[in-house]
């Protein structure tokens, strides 16, 4: 059995060993549940590749500006602060080169490209959102300040040595450059890095608060009663921008507890208060039944139903560039 990831007094989602979401319906799934998920002959048929506008950064920025870079990887500038969420510049979400699903786009910014880097959030150890290579890589280049919730800086020290990890609980702030402050929000997710180590590392959201305005990364979540929304919009304010996930739901008896879909990322909207958001972790691997382009079209089914201008919420696509 693997070493605890994490040594510290217990609360109400860390019982001494494993985290968990307290009031949330569990996310644990048994082999019997794989199994079922994969006779069911549901998953749509993505394309192989689909074609993305590459981008170059600026250096620094006034103001806020968001380049989508896919998946959950956004880069965001603030106020001359670069900060990196979730990356991924691999070609497979996958523990090797050649297991995982495969990218459909490419990163929209070429690593040689990316500005000068100063700090790098990173929710949860999952595949799809740390990239051990990717890691390393910003390390040696650029040195920044890795930030990541209580567990993962084990191994994020191993895979990236030499770099600085800040870490910290749900509620904790911590203090990057350009007078920019995140904090670790909530989420309704799960960890596993190996076979035996389900939840031994946290995960998270950030609630980033930067002179030129505030930017909400949701990280992966499930809805749930939406309590931890609303708590987070309570505690923090709400956001300016929210960055939320729209993909990787169906089916939902699998991935409700994990994944919100479109309509619940919608009310998630509505619950943080954002006056913007940019919808994520779409379209580039797929890791659920739905088609590619599902999460889009029910995003925009959805903010019509709810009387929500278009605009106020978009499915971002690698390459799209957002200034606020």
């Amino acid at each position: 059995m693997p070493k605890s990831y994490h040594h510290g007094p217990v609360t109400d989602h860390f019982d001494g060993r494993r985290f968990s979401n307290p009031g949330h319906p569990p996310t644990d799934r048994k082999f019997a549940d794989l199994w079922r998920w994969w006779r069911s002959g549901q998953r749509e048929k993505w394309p192989r590749q689909v074609a993305v506008t590459k981008v170059a950064p600026e250096p620094d920025v006034d103001g806020v500006c968001i380049t989508m870079v896919g998946h959950a990887t956004l880069l965001i500038q603030a106020g001359g602060c670069n900060i990196l969420t979730d990356p991924v510049w691999g070609a497979r979400a996958g523990p090797l080169s050649l297991l995982g699903p495969r990218r459909v786009t490419a990163p929209a910014v070429c690593f040689d490209d990316l500005p000068r880097i100063d700090a790098v959030l990173v929710s949860h150890n999952h595949y799809d959102h740390f990239d051990a290579q990717t890691l390393r890589r910003l390390q040696e280049r650029h040195q920044p300040t890795f930030v990541t919730p209580f567990g993962n800086e084990r191994l994020l020290q191993k895979v990236a040595p030499g770099a600085r990890v800040l870490t910290g609980d749900w509620g904790d702030a911590v203090a990057l450059p350009q007078g920019v402050t995140t904090r670790f929000t909530p989420a309704n997710h799960w960890s596993r890095r190996a076979l035996r180590d389900t939840r031994m590392a946290l995960w998270s959201g950030f609630m980033i608060d930067a002179p030129a305005g505030r930017i909400w990364f949701a990280g992966d979540t499930g809805y749930g009663d939406g309590g931890v929304f609303r708590d987070i919009r309570a505690a923090f304010g709400a956001p300016d921008v929210a960055l939320i996930p729209i993909g990787a739901y169906e089916p939902r008896w699998f991935m409700a507890a994990q994944h919100v879909n479109p309509d619940e990322a919608v009310q998630v909207f509505r619950d943080i208060g954002a006056r913007r958001a940019l919808g994520m972790h779409w379209g580039t691997f797929q890791l659920t039944d739905e088609g590619r382009d599902r999460p889009r079209e029910a995003l925009e089914a959805a903010l019509r139903g709810g009387g929500i201008d278009a605009d106020r919420f978009v499915a971002a696509e690698p390459g799209d560039v957002f200034r606020f």
